[in-house]
C-alpha cells in the first residue's frame, strides 16, 4: 500500500477567523421568536443567559469573524487537526472510492466540541462572569466546557442526561477532574427537573430537559450565564475551523470531495465541517453531494416537522424554526448520547429546506457495525456519533464498487471512544437493539407543538 496517509498543517496554518455562511445563502433563515409576543427576540431577551460578544456572534451578517488571540493560542493545543486518507478502510471495502476523515479526537477531550467551548469561556470571563452551566448527553460537551472553564478560571456546571449519564461514567469523571460539578438530568436541583421526576420518576432524561435545568439555573443567578454546545449559529460559527483547516488539507492532496458526510444530532459537528465547502459550492468552484446523517431512533430531519418549537422541554428558550420531534420528545437510551436531541439547529434546518443537503437515518446497531469496521482497518475506534457518519460513508464506498466510480467521500471523525467502550461491549456481546421510533409516538409528541 503506497501513498499519503496524513494531511497535517503547521500551527502557522490555523485559521484566523470563523466563517459565517449565512450572508452567503440565496435566504435568510427565519429568526428565533420571543414566545409571548411571536416578535423576534433582541439582544435584551438573549442577555440573561448569553455574554454581549455571543449575542453579537449569533446574530451577525459578517461573512468572517475573527477568532481572539487567546482562543488561539487554547486552539494551538492540538489544531490544526489532521485530515487522514483512510487507505486501509478502502482497501478492506474493495472500493475504487477515496476515503479521507478529518479526526477531531485529537483535542484534549477527545472530541471538536473544544472548538465552540474554548470560545464561549474565553467570551464570559471577559465579560466578568463567574460560572457556566450546560448540559450534557454523552459528556463529550460537558467534558469541553469544563476543561475550557478551567482554562480560563470559571466554576461549571453540568446536568448530564440521566442515560448518558449511567452508561458512561468516566465523561462524569473527566469533567469532575477538570473542577465541573455533574448532576444528573433530571434532577431535584431545579424546578424543570422535580416536574419530570413527579410524573416518571425513572425518567432515562433529554437534552431538552438537561437544557431546561441549566437555563434555569443560570437565568436565576447574575453571576452565571449558560453554554450550548450545539444548535445555535454561534456554536456553528466557532466549529468551521473544522473546514476551513480541511479545505487547505484538500489543497495539499490535490483532491476534491464529492460527498461529504457528517453526523447530526444539533448540527455543530456537521456544520463545522461543511459550511466552509458549501461556501465553495455556492460560489460554483466545487459541487460535492453534503449528507447529513441522524439516528434512526431520532430522526429531526428526515421524519421531524419544520416548525417553531422550543429548545427545551420545559419552554424556557425562545421559539426556534426548526426541524423538530417536538419538545417533548424523549428519545430511546441509544448510544449515541450527544445525537439524542429533539431538534436540529435552526441553520441546518433551513440550509436543509432551501434543498443544499441531503438527510439520511440510520439505525444503531448498522452504525456500530460501521464502527467496527473502521477501527479495524484504521485502528481508531470512533466515538458513537460519527459512527452514523462512518455508515453513510461505507454505503457510499460499496455503491462506489458496484458502479466503479472513483469518487472521493470525506467525513468528519468528531471524536473517539475511549470513554465509550461499555457501548462496543453492547454491540459485540449481541445486546444491543435497535430503536426505530413509532409513528404513533411521534404523532403525539409533535401534537405538543406550541
Amino acid at each position: 500500500m503506497t501513498g499519503r496517509t496524513k494531511y497535517l498543517l503547521d500551527e502557522s496554518d490555523l485559521p484566523t477567523t470563523w466563517y459565517n455562511v449565512i450572508p452567503d445563502l440565496p435566504e435568510s433563515p427565519p429568526p428565533p421568536l420571543h414566545p409571548g409576543t411571536r416578535e423576534p427576540v433582541g439582544p435584551d431577551d438573549l442577555a440573561p443567559l448569553f455574554p454581549q460578544a455571543i449575542i453579537a456572534q449569533e446574530v451577525t451578517q459578517d461573512r468572517f469573524v475573527d477568532i481572539p488571540g487567546e482562543v488561539l493560542d487554547v486552539y494551538r493545543l492540538w489544531r490544526p487537526s489532521p485530515l487522514y486518507r483512510a487507505r486501509r478502510l478502502e482497501k478492506a471495502l474493495g472500493t475504487p472510492a477515496r476515503i479521507y476523515y478529518k479526526y477531531e479526537g485529537v483535542s484534549p477531550v477527545g472530541s471538536h466540541k473544544p472548538n465552540t467551548a474554548v470560545p464561549q469561556a474565553f467570551y464570559n470571563a471577559a465579560e466578568g462572569i463567574r460560572r457556566l452551566t450546560t448540559e450534557t448527553g454523552a459528556g463529550q460537551w460537558g467534558s469541553a466546557l469544563a476543561f475550557a472553564s478551567a482554562t480560563f478560571g470559571l466554576e461549571c456546571e453540568v446536568w448530564q442526561v440521566r442515560a448518558s449519564y449511567d452508561q458512561k461514567p468516566y465523561r462524569k469523571i473527566m469533567m469532575e477532574t477538570f473542577g465541573a460539578t455533574v448532576h444528573p438530568s433530571p434532577s431535584k436541583e431545579t424546578a424543570a427537573g422535580r416536574a419530570v421526576l413527579e410524573s416518571d420518576p425513572d425518567s432515562t432524561g433529554s437534552l431538552g430537559i438537561a437544557i431546561s435545568e441549566a437555563v434555569e439555573q443560570a437565568a436565576a443567578d447574575p453571576d452565571t450565564r449558560y453554554a450550548l454546545g450545539s444548535v445555535l449559529n454561534h456554536v456553528l460559527l466557532h466549529q468551521t475551523v473544522i473546514g476551513e483547516e480541511a479545505l487547505l488539507q484538500f489543497a495539499q492532496a490535490g483532491d476534491t470531495p464529492d460527498v461529504i458526510v457528517g453526523c447530526t444530532g444539533g448540527g455543530s459537528n456537521f456544520g463545522g465541517l461543511a459550511f466552509p465547502f458549501l461556501r465553495e459550492k455556492l460560489a460554483g468552484r466545487i459541487d460535492p453531494v453534503i449528507r447529513a446523517v441522524e439516528p434512526a431512533a431520532c430522526p429531526s430531519l428526515t421524519r421531524g416537522r419544520y416548525a417553531y418549537d422550543f429548545g427545551d422541554t420545559a419552554g424556557l428558550t425562545p421559539l426556534l424554526k426548526m426541524h423538530t420531534l417536538g419538545h417533548d420528545f424523549i428519545p430511546d437510551p441509544i448510544h449515541a448520547g450527544g445525537l439524542r436531541y429533539h431538534g436540529m439547529s435552526p441553520l441546518l434546518s433551513h440550509i436543509y429546506e432551501l434543498g443544499l443537503i441531503e438527510a439520511l437515518a440510520v439505525g444503531q446497531q448498522e452504525c456500530f457495525a460501521a464502527g467496527v469496521r473502521f477501527a479495524r482497518a484504521e485502528g481508531i475506534i470512533p466515538a458513537p456519533e460519527p459512527t452514523h457518519a462512518l455508515a453513510a460513508c461505507i454505503q457510499e464506498a460499496l455503491r462506489c464498487k458496484e458502479t466503479g466510480e472513483e469518487k472521493v467521500i470525506l467525513t468528519a471523525l468528531c471524536g473517539h471512544a475511549h470513554l465509550d467502550l461499555p457501548a462496543y461491549a453492547a454491540f459485540l456481546s449481541g445486546r444491543m437493539t435497535d430503536n426505530e421510533l413509532p409513528e404513533s409516538a411521534l404523532a403525539d409528541s409533535l401534537a405538543g407543538l406550541p
